[in-house]
């Protein structure tokens, strides 16, 4: 059992792979940050989600995940704050009713993204407009790592605030 979040910290630190690696933004890049394969402890996701939680500074209506790293996050500060989620996926489906989103929230509401890792954010960046194009309003995103490849910049250009867990630097 673990209690705060320099635990949280040496947790996340066994999730960093050396090598070379092609990250989803299409960056290369010599570490690999497996959040996945921490969060999967249901002790270590309780912990995150607890401090995702602490760091929702304005009331939120819903929690929406990014397919498929922000996923688990979004169930779990589900959870935690007792707001509705829903799912973003990356592209429509090509079946049933070949939704991009999977959940059921009013229109209008005010929607945070959560996800593991950020780099450039172009996903979660694809996330937001998917979510403002279906009229929800969506202005903050939290991820459990910031690689601090321009994120923070990209999102804040779109009018969304990005708040991290950590800082990859933080990790390495």
């Amino acid at each position: 059992m673990f209690h705060g979040k320099y635990e949280l910290k040496e947790f996340l630190k066994k999730g960093i792979k050396k090598g070379e690696f092609t990250l989803s933004s299409g960056k290369k890049s010599n570490y690999y940050i497996n959040v996945k394969e921490v969060y999967t402890n249901p002790k270590i996701l309780k912990k995150i989600s607890e401090n995702m939680k602490n760091l929702v500074k304005e009331e939120v209506d819903a929690i929406a995940g990014v397919a498929v790293g922000g996923i688990p996050l979004a169930v779990a500060l589900s959870l935690e704050t007792g707001k509705p989620f829903i799912i973003v996926r990356k592209k429509e489906k090509g079946h049933g009713i070949s939704s991009r989103i999977e959940g059921k929230i009013r229109k209008g509401a005010k929607v945070i993204v959560v996800e593991d890792v950020t780099t450039t954010g172009q996903s979660v960046l694809r996330a937001v407009k998917i979510l403002r194009k279906l009229k929800y309003k969506c202005e903050q995103v939290i991820c459990v790592v910031d690689r601090e490849e321009g994120a923070e910049e990209n999102l804040k250009k779109a009018g969304v605030k990005l708040i991290s867990l950590f800082k990859a630097k933080e990790l390495i």
